[in-house]
């Protein structure tokens, strides 16, 4: 009985009162050295996880623009070349302090970095490290940016 009413919840119930996915941007950062491309990747605030910079749209800028921005306050990226076009995105869950969550969708942009900077405003907060593809899809979480990581 417990797992009917399980599934009716998941399968229509949940299904009614869903809300649509919010909207995040991500930059995957990435430089070519000789054959190889790494990306780089930093550390979330809260578990120290490795991640990609990401953040939510601003006022005034384009999603592109957003991205880079995020970009430059997470990882320090202060000179690069990105696209306008998102080249894949994620979806994940956004737990807030009071222990809900709910889903948001990361559509990602590429960043090639031409110059990082030492200091930046969340560099006392996270670490960053440039990896390989391979390495970063093995040390990033979220199983869809992972594939976009490998397809790049």
């Amino acid at each position: 009985m417990i797992r009917l009413l399980q599934t009716v919840w998941s399968d229509f119930f949940a299904l009614l009162i869903q809300r649509p996915k919010r909207q995040q941007v991500a930059a995957l950062c990435f430089r070519e050295t000789g054959t190889e491309k790494e990306v780089l990747l930093i550390t979330s605030r809260d578990t120290g996880r490795w991640i990609i910079p990401k953040g939510w749209p601003m006022r005034g800028k384009n999603a592109a623009e957003s991205a880079m921005q995020e970009a430059w306050e997470e990882a320090g990226v202060i000179k690069g070349a990105s696209n306008d076009n998102a080249i894949g995105s994620y979806t994940y869950d956004k737990k807030l302090d009071s222990g809900w969550s709910y889903p948001v969708e990361t559509m990602v942009y590429s960043v090639e970095v031409e110059k990082l900077a030492k200091t930046f405003p969340e560099a006392h907060e996270r670490k960053r490290k440039w990896v390989n593809l391979a390495d970063a899809a093995r040390m990033l979480q979220e199983h869809e940016l992972q594939a976009i990581v490998r397809q790049f």
